[in-house]
């Protein structure tokens, strides 16, 4: 069959040949994009133009706007190909680029977000950046057409004072990294500070923290679960149960076909921003589960099966590996896949029980989001609406499952949003270890065979020959160097992992990483990690990454987990990493103690100390098993288990940890031992005693 002259693209760029889905729906622009590289940086400076960068990512719908008013612009792209030299990157791809020239749009214009624009010399110092830019200018906001026509004539007229400027730059940002490494004396004072910034921002009405636009910042959730559990503060739990039931109750959490999207736009978790993320989704899954094993309520276990439904429907790959991203948009309109008309429902669910789920979920002739309706519970929770109307509630919820399970098949039928289908290390790992973290507290191996296969296929697929990390997957080719991030996660995950499985593969996997980690990417001089190893590519500045903002930095989350890790291992000197990451950047986090919520919790990890947890028995014996279930499904957040089975089976946990010799069976029994900074207390032979201990309430020393 022959392509139709129409179907041939009019126009293809040098982005043709990457496998990016971002850069890819931007090879057929006008522009003459180039990817970030040699090529584009030779061709800058044998022509004397000045680079216009684009940074962005494949689900972004200012990203969409920004292409069809601007990039799709004949006019737009003429003048970028005559003037300009014209990168586009993929942020998820490479997040060294997007971090390093997004503080510097920040810094100079005191706002971010995507897509990114920033004017770079040659030698890809920046001297000019912004966000999104209308082709025209219009409402007091430059266009394109303006500020690209007025940078074009500085650079011809004044080409020497815009180099200097962009020197000047990078001077600054090299001296504003080094104040980021603001070390001081972590203690709980600053913990309770932190606690304290959540409360006051806390919305007692419809949970979260702020007013709009609203993120789920799982990690929030996850630091005051932790505090509510040491301190005995109901009040940190109160907000952590208030914010989790209002985001599961609003159009945030998709009710026809699960999984969360990206962001709220107001403050009551209504409308969201329609794009759904792989890592909100892991994180939220954590939070769920967390405050399922702190409270026992089963709605939180639910929601978080719910996401791993959506993920492993939607977002997993054949190999078993997780994709990125859904985008906000299907047929060029954000949110056209997830809303419905009043007579859709009616159509699909008949009268009789179109009145019933609209009552429910909030669905009217007038509409909720713009003429249309986004289904959610406010205010009203399922069993507030049973007992109000006095009905079955059993009943009500089996009536509304077949109503939701016919809406999912209509709405099955529609466009479906793009799926960004990278496979990225960081993101996998926060997976990963959501999923094993399920399979813990549910006690549902499922989770934790779906865990293992994106494990194993990161493993496998995702590594160079002499064993160094990559950072993306696609089509069959992996890419990048890790980067910092993907190291703390997929350790993180790993960890998990081999809590869940009871494997030493993947204990060993995660030592393995923690040796490259350190060895690619600390800083000597002044502590903490580097975003890039020392093997990557040279950008103008070698940044560090602390802040918790939609995701845990990278150093936040690789003191959580080393420190874990080094309880395992009996490792003092690991333990002191974990300690100087923490030290090295509680300076920072003393002015804003909220915006690292991450570093909080591994700092109160290291104040509380870490438990190790080790169970000896034989696999066969039930009382063994009883044992392990127990410890999996409590709350501990400050506790690493390990399995060490007899005999044969044990053998790989053994020759990894020497010091379980003299921790196996007593009197042919299964046996706890929980040890505390490298004490152990006087074993457990029985689940009633091992099952007293793990649900003891905690208190600092």
């Amino acid at each position: 069959m022959h392509e139709s002259i129409e179907e041939i693209p009019k126009h293809t760029n040098n982005l043709i040949k990457e496998k990016s889905p971002y850069l890819l729906q931007h090879a057929h622009n006008p522009v003459n994009w180039f990817p970030w590289g040699e090529e584009a940086f030779t061709r800058a400076k044998s022509e004397n133009k000045p680079i216009f960068l684009s940074v962005g990512y494949s689900t972004c719908h200012w990203c969409h706007v920004m292409e069809k008013e601007s990039f799709e612009n004949e006019v737009v792209a003429q003048l970028l190909n005559e003037s300009y030299i014209s990168i586009k990157v993929d942020r998820e791809e490479r997040p060294d680029i997007d971090n390093l020239y997004m503080a510097y749009c920040q810094a100079l214009t005191g706002q971010g977000g995507w897509p990114l624009t920033v004017l770079l010399t040659p030698d890809q110092k920046p001297f000019y950046a912004g966000t999104y830019f209308p082709k025209e200018t219009k409402y007091g906001r430059i266009g394109m057409m303006d500020m690209l026509s007025q940078i074009r004539d500085k650079w011809t007229e004044d080409r020497e004072n815009i180099v200097r400027s962009g020197d000047d730059i990078v001077e600054r940002m090299n001296r504003q990294q080094t104040k980021i490494t603001k070390s001081g004396q972590f203690g709980e004072e600053l913990v309770h500070r932190g606690y304290k910034t959540f409360q006051s921002s806390f919305d007692e009405v419809y949970g979260g923290f702020g007013g709009a636009p609203k993120f789920p910042t799982p990690h929030h959730l996850m630091f005051l679960s932790a505090y509510s559990h040491v301190y005995q503060e109901p009040e940190a739990l109160h907000m952590v149960h208030k914010t989790l039931d209002h985001m599961y109750s609003g159009g945030i959490y998709d009710h026809i076909g699960f999984g969360f999207s990206r962001y709220s736009t107001d403050e009551k978790w209504l409308v969201p921003h329609f794009e759904k993320m792989l890592y909100d989704n892991s994180l939220l899954a954590i939070a769920y589960l967390d405050g399922y094993r702190l409270t026992s309520e089963t709605k939180y276990a639910h929601i978080a099966e719910s996401i791993f439904t959506y993920v492993l429907r939607d977002m997993t790959s054949p190999e078993g590996a997780f994709y990125s991203a859904e985008d906000a948009d299907s047929e060029g309109v954000e949110g056209k896949f997830y809303v419905f008309t009043r007579d859709e429902i009616e159509e699909v669910l008949g009268l009789e029980e179109m009145h019933k789920y609209c009552n429910v979920y909030d669905i009217t002739p007038e509409g909720n989001f713009e003429g249309k309706n986004i289904p959610n519970l406010i205010p009203f929770s399922t069993s507030e609406i049973a007992e109000q109307r006095d009905l079955n509630e059993l009943a009500l919820r089996t009536d509304l499952e077949e109503a939701r399970q016919k809406l999912f098949d209509y709405r099955e039928q529609r466009v479906h949003p793009s799926k960004d289908d990278k496979v990225l290390t960081a993101w996998n790992g926060m997976m990963i270890a959501a999923l094993a973290r399920a399979s813990q507290t549910l006690q549902k191996p499922e989770y934790a065979q779906a865990a293992v296969k994106a494990a194993d296929f990161i493993w496998e697929h995702m590594r160079r020959e002499d064993g160094r990390l990559l950072a993306r997957y696609r089509d069959g080719e992996a890419a990048y160097s890790a980067y910092v991030d993907d190291y703390a996660y997929l350790i993180w995950g790993l960890q998990e992992l081999y809590e869940a499985t009871g494997l030493a593969k993947y204990l060993q996997q995660a030592i393995t990483l923690k040796e490259q980690l350190i060895a690619l990417f600390w800083d000597e001089e002044q502590g903490g990690f580097y975003f890039t190893g020392q093997d990557g590519e040279a950008l103008i500045t070698r940044t560090k990454e602390i802040y918790d903002g939609a995701m845990p930095s990278g150093n936040s989350v690789a003191a959580w987990t080393l420190a874990k890790l080094a309880a395992v291992t009996q490792d003092i000197e690991l333990r002191q990493y974990a300690e100087q990451i923490v030290t090295t950047f509680t300076g920072t986090a003393e002015q804003y103690p909220a915006g690292y919520s991450m570093l909080l919790l591994a700092g109160l990890q290291l104040l509380q100390g870490n438990q190790e947890i080790v169970l000896a028995g034989k696999v066969e014996d039930i009382h063994f098993q009883e044992m392990i279930a127990e410890v999996q499904k409590a709350y501990l957040p400050f506790a690493s288990l390990i399995i060490h089975a007899d005999g044969t089976s044990g053998e790989a946990i053994r020759e990894l940890l020497p010091h379980l010799q003299d921790k196996g069976m007593q009197q042919s029994q299964a046996t706890a031992y929980i040890c505390e900074g490298f004490v152990c207390h006087e074993p457990l032979t029985t689940v009633e005693a091992l099952r007293e201990s793990v649900h003891r309430p905690v208190h600092l020393k």
